[in-house]
């Protein structure tokens, strides 16, 4: 099995994460912020990825700490379950619809990690929870999980359906990435010898 478990403790955040790549999208998390709760339910759900994450952070200050930190820790258990990477697809995209959002989501296991953002938020807030550190949390877990993300709004009015279609999209493309290609066998998908 492809599990992980990684444990981030500093001055500001304690973030407990375990995965499991191949899983049917069960989910348990908990990170004090309701808005990336749910957020982080649908990453699980629909990318199949067997998820749990407990976090206590400064939510006093406000939720970017926690946030940002949930999103180094998925990233350090993504790439230690996934491990040398032999055998897996490695490339993902997906294009998803959610009511008045459409979202394009382009992402490659590389091990080289860049972040493409290209998703304007029409207002700052969902409900108490900032727009911004939707990116904040995608540019954590694309460092640290060594994956090159693109992320690019197609069109969309709604913030909070903005925000599900891009955690959706990513979900799915991961599902793809992750998943062992019966054709490449024990190989890298790579004729570079390694990722």
């Amino acid at each position: 099995m492809r599990k992980a478990q990684i444990h981030r403790k500093t001055a500001e955040t304690d973030v407990a994460v375990a995965l499991t790549l191949d899983g049917t999208g069960q989910y348990a998390c908990h990170t004090g912020v309701g808005f990336f709760d749910h957020m982080l339910d649908q990453l699980s759900r629909h990318s199949l990825i067997d998820m749990t994450v407990q976090a206590k952070g400064d939510l006093h200050i406000d939720d970017h700490h926690t946030v940002e930190d949930c999103g180094i820790a998925l990233g350090q258990a993504l790439a230690q379950a996934l491990g040398d990477k032999r055998g897996i697809r490695r490339y993902g995209h997906f294009t998803l619809a959610m009511d008045d959002a459409q979202v394009a989501c382009a992402l490659d296991l590389s091990g080289r990690p860049f972040l493409v953002w290209n998703i304007p938020f029409p207002t700052a807030k969902i409900g108490t929870f900032d727009t911004e550190l939707v990116r904040e949390f995608f540019q954590a877990l694309a460092t640290h999980g060594g994956i090159t993300l693109h992320l690019d709004l197609v069109h969309g009015v709604n913030s909070h359906h903005i925000a599900e279609a891009a955690f959706k999209a990513v979900a799915r493309a991961l599902r793809m990435a992750v998943e062992p290609d019966p054709r490449l066998g024990d190989a890298l998908p790579s004729t570079k010898g390694a990722l």
